[in-house]
């Protein structure tokens, strides 16, 4: 099998969440460019930035608010309508909030877990009959969910709930990779550093670009290659013996 065999999803069918911006784009656009069929998902946004993606090939909105089970129920019965197939799920809907712990608001956890964690869970409870109709066991279906460094380290700003979400992501696919390798589809997730997103706004505000870059030992921002190089490594076949992995693309950033 050549290389660009190994690393091939022409055709395939991806839906991605969070995808109308920030890193959810640029890993929607990287599928999109790579010849996959891509549906993206987010509360606002979706319908100027799948016309956007469209450009490269084949990109399709359907809006939803993944903190409401009511929206998470709304994305599945869609995408149910439009796929019998879904050969990449990519959960990269995230909320982030950043407070002072007197002022780290019971709300802020509460929307914390239900878009980074029980989302997920529901997705893939939900979108399971999809999956499993995709996966073969020498080509599973893959289900891709970012995580974030600081649910690998303890993080120095104040992200309480978005920190502990995020760590308990990561435990929440090791526990979903383990249920689901016979069923052939398999559960990763990609823990980014600092990507020049919104979310990195609070960090930029409160450090200073330089001393953000000084921080990572690799001493620049994430570029969106980094990552739509490392979610098509773990949704193509290259990556199907993969499992129950939380990869990194952080330049060393956990490390620190």
């Amino acid at each position: 099998m050549s290389s660009t065999e190994l690393f091939d999803v022409q055709g395939r069918v991806a839906l991605v969440t969070g995808g109308s911006r920030g890193i959810g784009r640029m890993i929607a656009h990287g599928l999109v460019k790579e010849g996959a069929k891509v549906y993206i998902t987010a509360r606002t946004g979706c319908e100027a930035t799948a016309e956007e993606l469209s450009r490269d090939g084949e990109c399709h909105p359907l809006p939803a608010d993944l903190a409401d089970e009511a929206g998470v129920d709304a994305l599945v019965s869609g995408m149910s309508a439009a796929e019998s197939k879904l050969h990449i799920l990519v959960h990269s809907a995230a909320a982030h909030h950043v407070a002072p712990l007197e002022e780290h608001s019971a709300e802020a956890w509460d929307r914390s877990w239900s878009v980074n964690v029980k989302a997920l869970f529901l997705l893939v409870q939900g979108l399971l009959p999809a999956l499993e109709s995709a996966g073969r066991p020498e080509d599973p279906a893959r289900v891709v969910a970012l995580g974030s460094a600081d649910g690998l380290r303890v993080p120095p700003m104040d992200v309480y709930a978005y920190g502990a979400s995020k760590a308990g992501l990561h435990h929440l696919v090791t526990h979903l990779a383990r249920k689901l390798a016979r069923r052939a589809i398999t559960v990763n997730a990609i823990s980014p550093g600092a990507f020049p997103t919104d979310m990195l706004g609070a960090a930029l505000d409160q450090y200073g670009e330089k001393a953000v870059t000084r921080a990572i030992p690799m001493r620049r921002f994430g570029a969106s290659s980094d990552i739509e190089a490392a979610v098509l490594y773990l949704v193509s076949r290259g990556g199907a013996y993969v499992t129950g992995a939380v990869l990194p693309v952080d330049g060393g950033l956990a490390l620190v």
